[in-house]
């Protein structure tokens, strides 16, 4: 994208994570800023392309478990960033047309683009609304929400890559709670979170990059990742690296050949069950 296309009240001055995300999958909606940014985080950590890719599969491949597996219906996937195909209600209607989801973003340029995610099978519903994970009581109040998605039914709640971008002083397990509180019993969370643990150093110098860019993060370590799973059934094989999260689920969602290493990848996945 240039900056010719911008739309009114996007912010091209700076850096933006959504825009920086569609870079490392290999989008095209982002501006010179964002591709300035990325090109840093890549220089001091280059294996961000194979984490940006290593989400998008597993939040595919959780996406089929649960339907396949556990009867959900209904998806509120906050912090949806950018529509790059295929957007999770095309692989959650490809299982079970009847498929219903909320897909929720603060960012101007994902409103922009949100009639891509529009498009939904005869029998199933999708719809966008602006809401932020910080304001959880308005985002379940949003009547859009409850235009599509029937609160006392199990509900997925999907979490891809937005609460390392939550700090500690935001209360992110408080909010991630108070969503699931919403949520019947048979609801689900679904959540990928970038972590340090494999290479602190390089971690490091990210964290420095997005704080510097104005936007603060916390890549969290697995025993904090876990933490937003208590009280929750982990399925199997529980908190582990995004590709070893059920890689037989996929269809095509890695590419054939080596397998990146758990550091390349640095990114926590896991999928409870809310009893």
């Amino acid at each position: 994208m240039t900056n010719s296309h911008a739309a009114r009240g996007i912010d091209t001055s700076r850096p933006h994570s959504a825009r920086m995300y569609d870079y490392y999958l290999g989008g095209k909606d982002h501006f010179e800023v964002d591709k300035l940014a990325a090109e840093t985080v890549a220089a001091a950590y280059p294996g961000i392309f194979v984490c940006a890719r290593e989400n998008r599969g597993f939040m595919h491949r959780a996406t089929r478990v649960l339907a396949r597996e556990h009867g959900i219906r209904q998806w509120l996937d906050i912090g949806t960033g950018i529509p790059t195909e295929p957007n999770l209600h095309q692989v959650a209607q490809s299982v079970v047309p009847e498929a219903r989801v909320v897909y929720a973003d603060n960012d101007p340029l994902v409103l922009k683009y949100a009639e891509r995610l529009m498009r939904s099978t005869p029998q199933g519903r999708t719809t966008y609304i602006e809401a932020d994970v910080n304001e959880p009581d308005t985002l379940l109040g949003a009547p859009q929400l409850a235009e599509v998605l029937d609160l006392s039914r199990p509900v997925a709640l999907s979490l891809n890559a937005l609460m390392h971008f939550v700090t500690d002083a935001q209360d992110p397990y408080g909010l991630v709670n108070r969503l699931l509180d919403a949520l019947p019993s048979g609801s689900a969370l679904a959540l990928s979170h970038c972590t340090p643990d494999f290479d602190p150093g390089t971690w490091e110098k990210v964290t420095d990059i997005y704080t510097r860019a104005g936007t603060p993060v916390r890549f969290r370590s697995q025993k904090d990742v876990a933490r937003f799973f208590d009280g929750l059934e982990l399925l199997d094989p529980g908190i582990t690296v995004g590709h070893h999260w059920r890689p037989d689920a996929g269809q095509g969602d890695t590419p054939t050949g080596q397998l990146p290493t758990d550091a390349e990848v640095s990114l926590w996945t896991g999928v409870g069950i809310k009893p």
